[in-house]
């Protein structure tokens, strides 16, 4: 039986692996070096396995020591559960449970930290009562969606962060949660 795209991604270490790469392309030697907790033969099958559904792709090979070492990058631009289909409840709890379970083993590498300073790291978590139509729902998803686009990638600076073009660019995952109230 073949594995729905669903369910393929909401492998709680394939979807780890997407995590680690989204925004970015890593070799599995990098890969390994961010999710060290995975034994090494699961983390090379899962790759395996996102590679042949064509999650993954292939940006660049080198020979190391007689092997190919092959650099990895999401084929989808940013997985989210609209790429998904249809989802019943069960789909929807192990989509929401592998989310959030990411989301802690997130903040835990940052918590396991030699040194965190949660102002200067800029970490915030928030959660507030909106009160949208329709309309405004969707006014709001295409303003966020204009408003991030320019940063999802590590290239180019967008057009007025003139006064920043010294500073580099540091990675940070944001994260949004909102659901309906009540």
């Amino acid at each position: 039986m073949e594995e729905s795209r669903a369910d393929l991604v909401l492998h709680p270490i394939r979807w780890r692996i997407i995590q680690a790469l989204m925004g970015r392309e890593l070799t599995t030697s990098g890969l390994r070096e961010r999710l060290a907790d995975i034994p090494v033969t699961t983390l090379y099958r899962q790759v395996a396995i996102l590679a042949e559904a064509e999650v993954l792709h292939v940006v660049a090979e080198r020979r190391v020591r007689g092997t190919v070492e092959r650099t990895y990058a999401l084929r989808m631009e940013r997985p989210t559960i609209s790429d998904s289909g249809e989802l019943g409840p069960e789909q929807l709890r192990t989509a929401f449970t592998a989310y959030a379970a990411g989301l802690l083993a997130d903040f835990e590498r940052y918590l396991g930290r030699d040194r965190i300073d949660p102002e200067a790291d800029h970490l915030s978590f928030t959660q507030a009562a909106l009160y949208l139509t329709e309309a405004e729902l969707a006014e709001l998803g295409a303003g966020m969606a204009a408003l991030l686009t320019p940063f999802l990638e590590p290239g180019e600076r967008p057009a007025g962060n003139d006064d920043a073009a010294d500073e580099p660019k540091r990675r940070f995952m944001l994260s949004t949660i909102m659901l309906p109230g009540d």
